[in-house]
């Protein structure tokens, strides 16, 4: 089988592992080939959508909605800050266990990296696609030739083109009779013109095989997932998954609204005609002429909120016109007021509130005209500290895709072996910009606190409590702080006229 792209040797596992179960992620489609057959999984998203590609598009359908476009906004203003000159996001080293030089190549080849992406500059950019289509994609461009000189260029892969899939095979075991894993092969698949398997339509390892689709290896490709999936049919889902109800709901009610307002807010007219003595065919064309000679031809549309003169149709507002046959009250015109709740918005409102909620978003944030309260950080309310640890949660997980593409431009350029990695990823931190104001403040108050208890109990110091005792206490001070600490004060010039030790 031919496969496109590079791959990274890596070691096996040993044959005395066993699992009966194919290791997660995100998203794969399992593709188990046994003797005499394959089978593969379902794509059918019952009431949002019939494939894959038509979620993606529900998905950026809603988020291109006013409301949603606001939150998303702030959901990324947060996550992503480069202010002025400082960059997006950093790596931080100082807990890796190897050496110097490994740390400054793990920092340059992070720098090279974000330079690839052009990441201080498209960092916004990158981050929405991956919020909104719950998914990212990279090819990672090399030169076959000269492979140690790393990745060469990154290149985005919309979602609706490209899949992961894995193949597994199985083998019984003679002695339990259970199906364990002899083998799995992962690799994406790729087609120009689209994967979308229609309702019911199987994705397995034949029909790939027979299609156009390109075969590449999981290597050469920067696959991060949103890290939700749906358990019944294994595909990778949006964080805007749970707003689409919402979001549609808040949707037909605005429009209700708006439609509402135009009926009910002119005065309409009700015409009784007298039609005397007419045959029933002439009264209904007087009824007419009159009627085309004083009615509105205002109508409304909907798609763009405008309200046009067409002629064609009837107008949602028409004067109510009735005949009158002889011997009625002759003809009267009456008039019938507009409604007088037009001014109510509660139930817009809270369909507001509920889209905002699905989104993690606190409904504070929906008063524009309100101020920002800089006070202490104990006055921050509780939606704001679960948004700043729902920021934290993105972040961590977009921080997939940076560990993929800096482990293959580490192990291309041979900086460490592909088995090392483990071990450094533990302890790699990537430090995203933040602006956030309740982060900084949070801070001061909790050393403000510190200091406080620390000035109560300084005369005691050497009496009832060790110095180091207050250090790790009171403070809160790591091991490795202390130490630093220590070694800095014994460094720095003491002031003039302390004799103290």
């Amino acid at each position: 089988m031919d496969i496109f792209g590079f791959e990274i040797n890596r070691k096996k596992a040993l044959a005395s592992e066993k699992s009966f179960v194919p290791p997660s992620e995100d998203g794969a489609i399992d593709t188990v080939r046994n003797a005499g057959g394959h089978y593969g999984t379902y794509l059918d998203i019952d009431g949002v959508a019939n494939t894959e590609e038509q979620l993606i598009k529900r998905y950026r359908d809603i988020s291109m909605m006013a409301d949603v476009d606001t939150a998303i906004e702030d959901i990324i203003n947060d996550s992503i800050s480069n202010l002025d000159d400082e960059r997006p996001v950093s790596v931080d080293t100082d807990s890796v266990k190897v050496s110097a030089a490994v740390k400054k190549a793990i920092h340059d080849e992070f720098n090279e990296v974000l330079k690839l992406f052009d990441f201080n500059n498209r960092a916004q950019d990158y981050f929405r696609r991956w919020y909104i289509d719950g998914r990212i994609y990279f090819h990672k461009v090399i030169d076959l030739q000269k492979p140690k000189q790393g990745i060469t260029d990154i290149r985005y892969i919309d979602p609706r083109k490209i899949r992961l899939i894995r193949d597994v095979k199985k083998e019984k075991d003679p002695v339990t009779g259970v199906n364990f894993i002899k083998e799995i092969k992962e690799y994406f698949v790729y087609d120009d013109k689209g994967i979308a398997s229609k309702p019911g339509q199987i994705q397995s390892n034949n029909s790939v095989h027979d299609s156009k689709a390109l075969r590449i290896t999981k290597d050469a490709i920067a696959y991060c997932p949103s890290g939700l999936v749906d358990q019944d049919k294994n595909i990778p889902l949006s964080f805007l998954h749970k707003a689409i109800r919402p979001a549609n709901q808040l949707r037909m009610m605005e429009n209700a609204a708006v439609i509402y307002r135009i009926t009910r807010a002119p005065e309409r007219r009700i015409f009784y005609v007298d039609t005397g003595n007419l045959p029933r065919m002439k009264a209904e064309q007087y009824l007419k002429d009159i009627m085309d000679r004083y009615r509105n031809k205002l109508v409304y549309d909907a798609s763009t909120g405008e309200i046009r003169d067409d002629k064609k149709f009837m107008s949602m507002l028409e004067d109510f016109w009735l005949p009158r046959r002889e011997g009625g009250r002759g003809t009267e015109i009456q008039t019938l007021p507009g409604g007088s709740n037009l001014g109510e918005t509660g139930d817009i409102e809270y369909f507001q509130r509920k889209l905002y909620q699905s989104l993690n978003v606190p409904v504070s944030r929906l008063e524009q005209q309100a101020g920002l309260n800089f006070g202490r950080s104990a006055e921050i309310n509780r939606d704001e500290l679960k948004f700043v640890k729902f920021i934290s949660k993105l972040r961590r997980r977009f921080s997939v895709l940076f560990d993929d593409l800096l482990k293959t431009q580490l192990v291309l350029k041979g900086v460490i072996k592909e088995d090392e990695w483990a071990d450094i990823r533990e302890t790699i931190i990537y430090r995203f910009a933040s602006d956030a104001y309740y982060t900084e403040s949070k801070d001061q108050e909790i050393l403000r606190s510190r200091t406080e208890v620390l000035n109560g109990v300084a005369p005691f110091v050497g009496q009832f409590f060790s110095r180091e005792y207050v250090q790790k206490k009171i403070l809160m001070l790591s091991d490795e702080e202390i130490a630093e600490i220590n070694s800095q004060i014994a460094g720095e010039p003491k002031p003039e006229g302390d004799n103290n030790e």
